[in-house]
């Protein structure tokens, strides 16, 4: 587990290359920073590739907690790490869209497992400076 756990923080595990962040309940101001910055240094330190954010313990998404994901998901980025968000519920999907929160740079899984399996496949640049999936 990294770092510390204490009161209000979400702790991180490392599986591998990847790193699982399951988050309960609400996420305050605090806690969300320390999240942010508590992954961007495991993903340096430890030199992961992969992010999998289990938010299915999270009954309701504002625009607070649309926003750390998303900042979540440009830090590990710049960081040459790929972002998953896994669990997400019907509702939790449809206040997002409400909200009109995109969530550019993240992707999504039903569960774990699928982020996980996603975060397994290759990733190749294409001509354009983009990434593309290899197939298989």
């Amino acid at each position: 587990m990294y770092p510390r756990p204490g009161a209000g923080h979400v702790p991180v595990l490392r599986l591998g290359d990847i790193l699982l962040v399951t988050l309960q309940g609400d996420l305050y101001d605090s806690a969300a920073q320390q999240l942010q910055q508590d992954l961007s240094e495991t993903i340096v330190s430890a030199g992961v590739t992969g992010v999998v954010i289990d938010i299915s313990g999270v009954e309701i998404v504002d625009s607070f907690l649309g926003r750390v994901l998303a900042e979540i998901a440009a830090q590990a980025s710049l960081l040459a790490a790929r972002t998953v968000v896994a669990g997400m519920r019907p509702a939790v999907a449809i206040t997002l869209v409400e909200l009109g929160l995109t969530l550019p740079g993240l992707r999504t899984a039903l569960d774990t497992q699928a982020a996980m399996a996603l975060l397994e496949q290759p990733v190749v640049l294409s001509h354009a400076g983009g990434t593309r999936r290899e197939r298989a």
